[in-house]
């Protein structure tokens, strides 16, 4: 796999759960990233942590690495030669995939040491 291009991005993210037979709330949809998973157990949003209510099942405090892309769908390792470097460094990951890219998410906390991890191991990373 060649060195890939990241960018991290400025806002703070939450992951949230809502039950499988949830619609999609209005305050996951305000301006910011969103992606929506729903499977036949959950209903799984990651959106910008401000918009995310109190009450609502969450794990705040994300930020997001974006691989520069296009990415071809005939690509193989991507999500290995990011994750492989940040596991060697202790750092725990939640990917998002898009028809276009990847995200790679790591707590704030460890948004600059995953940024050396990353960096070390060949890829370029833009703060």
């Amino acid at each position: 796999m060649h060195p890939l291009r990241l960018k991290l991005l400025p806002e703070r993210l939450a992951i949230c759960r809502l039950e499988a037979s949830d619609r999609v709330p209005g305050w996951a949809t305000a301006d910011g990233f969103l992606s929506v998973t729903r499977t036949a157990d959950e209903l799984s949003i990651v959106c910008p942590e401000r918009s995310v209510p109190a009450h609502v099942r969450q794990e705040p405090g994300w930020r997001a690495f974006q691989v520069e892309g296009p990415l071809p769908f005939s690509a193989t390792g991507i999500l290995a030669a990011l994750a492989v470097p940040l596991a060697a460094a202790g750092i725990s990951i939640f990917s998002v995939s898009t028809f276009d890219t990847d995200y790679v998410l790591v707590k704030d906390s460890d948004a600059s040491p995953a940024a050396a991890a990353l960096y070390a191991s060949g890829h370029s990373v833009e703060l």
